[in-house]
């Protein structure tokens, strides 16, 4: 299983992305934002392309239920 995710908080307005042992939190408003840079990570350095998948998935879901409510 996975330590993976990406959280949004409402209330606070933020969401946190959890890597693996690192984690942050950040406004809600730079989600968007945060999504295009690790697209362009993966663009510049493929091969580590595996890690990028899985961080832009979190993020793309965590966009589509910020979308949705």
């Amino acid at each position: 299983m996975s330590t993976n995710y990406c959280k949004i908080d409402r209330e606070a307005g933020t969401f946190t992305l959890q890597l693996a042992t690192w984690h942050n939190i950040y406004p809600l408003e730079t989600l968007d934002s945060w999504l295009t840079f690790y697209r362009e990570q993966r663009r510049l350095f493929p091969k580590s392309r595996d890690t990028y998948d899985e961080t832009i998935a979190l993020l793309e879901q965590a966009a589509a239920e910020h979308d949705a409510g």
